[in-house]
């Protein structure tokens, strides 16, 4: 190869990986801002009543939560909390593809919100994005499990070393109003969907 050609791949290959972590910074800001706004929405807003859209155990219309749940925060100290773990883990997850990133969000979702429905107490509501952060975690951990890959297993180290006693200790019934069910649905909803996805993370060192 020339040297002008090899230049020019270096160029158009370095470009590619710019305008990869733009796609993704721009994702995640509108992901959790969207989270924000509609925090913002509640509070200038309370005749609402948004949070009551929130997960509520066995019953028809408390499934709706599974979608909304993440979405609606009890206070500012609730949506503080979950915010940097949804930026940190959100971001490790968006790798190698941002198809990853909503494969993890998905099972997140659906773990939490499901396990808060079956094993919520009545009359509960259920709501924050806790459960994503846990379903993350539990896909970031999974992911070097299953993959065997030196970043992948890098990564999950990394979790487990930083949120791994956070994440035993919340997704057990210790801590009263904590969800603890939205915890453990969300980890295994992110392991699920590691497993699911074995084929696309093979693809990442």
């Amino acid at each position: 190869m020339s040297q002008p050609a090899a230049s020019t791949a270096s160029s158009r290959a370095a470009g590619s990986f710019v305008d990869q972590l733009k796609a993704r910074v721009a994702l995640l800001a509108l992901f959790v801002g969207s989270m924000w706004a509609v925090f913002f929405l509640s509070v200038s807003m309370p005749f609402l009543h948004l949070n009551r859209h929130g997960v509520v155990p066995r019953t028809l219309g408390g499934l709706q939560g599974i979608l909304f749940a993440p979405w609606l925060h009890a206070g500012l100290w609730h949506i503080a909390a979950n915010t940097g773990g949804l930026l940190v883990l959100g971001w490790l997850a968006m790798w190698p593809r941002i198809t990853n990133f909503w494969q993890a969000t998905l099972g997140a979702m659906l773990g939490a919100g499901l396990c808060a429905w079956l094993l919520g107490a009545p009359y509960s509501v259920h709501i924050g994005a806790s459960g994503l952060v846990f379903g993350y975690a539990g896909y970031l951990i999974a992911r070097g499990f299953y993959t065997h890959g030196i970043l992948s297993i890098l990564v999950a180290l990394f979790v487990l070393s930083s949120y791994g006693l956070s994440m035993l200790l919340g997704a057990l019934p210790l801590y009263p109003g904590i969800s603890w069910q939205s915890h453990l649905g969300g980890a295994i909803g992110g392991i699920v969907a590691a497993r699911l996805s074995r084929p696309s993370l093979r693809a990442w060192p």
